[in-house]
C-alpha cells in the first residue's frame, strides 16, 4: 500500500490514546484476587466501578466473578455428593377385585353447585357522569337508543 505525502502525518488529530502502566500482563495473587471479588459483591459500588479503581476491565471482573461462582459450586456440590441410588420405576398391579367397592360403603358423587350466573358486562359507557353497562347479547338498536338518549341529554 501506498500513502502519498499529503496523507503523511499533515491532517490534524482527531484522537491521541496513551498507555500509562509497565505494558504487559498483571499477575495478581489469589488474596488480592479474592478481595477484588469480595468487593464486587459487597454491593456499594458496581462492579464497573470496582474494576476501574483496580484498572481492570469489567469484562475481566465478571469473568473472576464467574470463575468463583462456578468453583464455588462445585465445592459445594462435591462436599454434598452422597451415593444416590439410581431412580427406577415400580411396576403397577391393578386388580379386579381390589379395584371395586367393598360391600356397605358407597362412592362420593359431587354434585356441581347450580348457581345463579352472572351477566359478565362487555363494553361500559360513561357520558356526562352517567355510566352504562352493555352486557353480552344486548340488542345493537337499543344500545344505539340508549347512546342517543344520552347524547341529547347534553
Amino acid at each position: 500500500m501506498t500513502m502519498s505525502y499529503d496523507d503523511a502525518g499533515t491532517k490534524p488529530v482527531h484522537r491521541l490514546e496513551v498507555f500509562t502502566g509497565a505494558g504487559h500482563r498483571r499477575e495478581w495473587s489469589d488474596e488480592t484476587r479474592s478481595a477484588i471479588i469480595a468487593e464486587s459483591y459487597a454491593g456499594a459500588e458496581s462492579v464497573s466501578a470496582v474494576a476501574r479503581r483496580y484498572g481492570l476491565a469489567p469484562s475481566q471482573l465478571f469473568t473472576w466473578r464467574r470463575d468463583f461462582r462456578r468453583t464455588s459450586q462445585a465445592a459445594a456440590v462435591g462436599s454434598a455428593v452422597t451415593p444416590v441410588a439410581a431412580p427406577f420405576f415400580v411396576p403397577a398391579v391393578i386388580d379386579a377385585q381390589s379395584a371395586s367397592i367393598p360391600s356397605g360403603l358407597t362412592p362420593v358423587v359431587r354434585q356441581r353447585r347450580v348457581g345463579r350466573k352472572r351477566e359478565a358486562v362487555v363494553v361500559e359507557l360513561e357520558i356526562d357522569g352517567v355510566a352504562v353497562k352493555i352486557a353480552r347479547g344486548a340488542d345493537a338498536k337499543t344500545i344505539a337508543a340508549v347512546i342517543d338518549a344520552l347524547r341529547a341529554r347534553r
